[in-house]
């Protein structure tokens, strides 16, 4: 009899055990399926920031003299082979220790990138949204920002040696650092302070740095003259300056979107439209203001006003509703038109592409805006973000001025008097960028830089 109730129970029993099952398999190919797509979609926002360096590449070199323009791009291609191999070697996992101080790992310093356990680091076991591969790439994709950054605002007037060892140094230390405090999890993460893909980690970091070299190495020959009277030096390729900010605006939906560090349906589409309403309105801002105030038509200040808005939002992009997004990057705007007339005519300190103004200016903006807009706006996360606006910014300008000093009386960083006359790329490439120049303009321009040496 007990037999029979047990063949029983087994017949009834075995559609629900295959069931739970099948139940099970699907449920595992579903996570299975989950963490392909957020690892993919991490992937292809880390891709979508490496083309952000085309774009920095193309807006510098559309704003300044076509005569560095061979210099420019040779910069900004080493910034990413330096920032990818410095990254690598200790930034990291100087940037992301695990447990320390909160302050630095010096530990992490010694460590050469590792992989401790492959099997593991390639599969959900490193992190339900991405390989530790994944990480690292997307990651990386950052790090040569800050000092492209920097590039742009000493463009025309600095040696090539110079720019190239404090930007190795910064990429080293200085920006994986300040990562560390917030997204490493220090004691700017510890304390609160909210930056979700880097206003202030990433652009005001640059911006600091770009304000101290701009001001150490000086204004391009012509731009100021004796009286205090400013003059304008107009850009060689307005075209590509505008190919640039285009490239940027796209780039930056892998910037902040890759941010979520997942495919989330919800997080990834709100920030998209978030980063799309702030640089919209951030251009048409700045665009309107330069037209008012100026009685004409502005295209290099709606440029930077895009580029302000998206630097505003960058910040709070997962916090904002619709409308605080078009306020951040309206204000943005307004803010870049300002903060630029103030430091090129009234402080005089040259900053050919406006990244002080967008980067650090509105860097600060944006990081300040998470305490006054969005789901964490309060007078306490306004006063949070703010100490991390402060520490982040001593520690940048403190770093870049001990280094900058360091550089300038080993290597030097201003350009000398010949290389300033006769432009970068014939000083130290013997060639120009562009065919328009005749083999006599080289020639004379050779012939002046011989004359300016001697």
């Amino acid at each position: 009899m007990s037999k029979f109730i047990n063949l029983s129970l087994l017949f009834t029993l075995s559609p629900l055990i295959l069931f739970a099952q099948e139940a099970v398999e699907a449920s595992s190919q579903i996570t299975a399926n989950a963490f392909a797509l957020n690892n993919l979609w991490i992937m292809i926002a880390g891709c979508m920031v490496f083309i952000m360096h085309l774009g920095f590449a193309s807006v510098e070199t559309g704003l300044t003299s076509a005569k560095s323009t061979m210099s420019i791009l040779l910069k900004n291609t080493m910034i990413v082979c330096l920032g990818t191999l410095t990254y690598a070697l200790v930034g990291f996992n100087l940037m992301y220790p695990g447990e320390f101080n909160g302050f630095v790992s010096f530990q992490s310093v010694l460590n050469f990138i590792t992989v401790s356990d492959p099997e593991a680091f390639l599969t959900s076991a490193y992190n339900p949204g991405y390989t530790w591969y994944t990480d690292f790439f997307f990651q990386a994709m950052f790090a040569a920002t800050a000092a492209t950054i920097i590039s742009g605002a000493v463009a025309g007037r600095i040696k090539m040696t110079g720019f190239l060892v404090f930007s190795g140094l910064f990429l080293l230390f200085a920006y994986p650092i300040v990562g560390s405090w917030k997204w490493g999890g220090g004691f700017l993460d510890e304390l609160g302070f909210y930056d979700f893909a880097g206003s202030t980690i990433v652009h005001s970091v640059g911006g600091w740095a770009a304000l101290v070299l701009a001001t150490m190495i000086g204004p391009r020959p012509g731009k100021y003259d004796v009286d205090g009277s400013v003059n304008t030096i107009k850009g060689s390729n307005m075209p590509l300056a505008v190919i640039g900010v285009f490239l940027l605006w796209f780039g930056w939906f892998g910037f902040n979107g890759g941010s979520v560090l997942s495919a989330n349906p919800a997080s990834v589409s709100l920030v998209l439209v978030t980063t799309a309403l702030a640089a919209a309105a951030g251009g048409f801002a700045a665009g309107t203001v330069a037209k008012l105030a100026e009685k004409k038509s502005n295209l290099t200040m709606t440029l930077n006003g895009i580029l302000a808005g998206l630097v505003g939002i960058t910040a709070g992009a997962d916090q904002m509703a619709i409308w605080e997004a078009v306020a951040i990057g309206s204000i943005s705007g307004v803010i870049v038109y300002f903060a630029s007339r103030l430091i090129d005519e009234k402080i005089k300190i040259d900053d050919p592409v406006g990244a002080v103004s967008v980067h650090l200016v509105c860097g600060i903006w944006g990081t300040l805006a998470v305490g006054i807009f969005g789901n964490l706006a309060s007078l306490n996360q306004l006063y949070l973000q703010f100490q991390g606006v402060l520490a982040v910014g001593i520690f940048t300008v403190v770093f870049s001025l001990i280094v900058g000093f360091a550089i300038n009386a080993v290597f030097g960083l201003r350009a000398d008097k010949s290389q300033l006359m006769v432009g970068d790329d014939i000083f130290e490439h013997h060639d120009t960028a562009y065919p328009e120049f005749t083999a006599a303009d080289k020639a004379a321009i050779i012939k002046a830089a011989a004359f300016f040496k001697n």
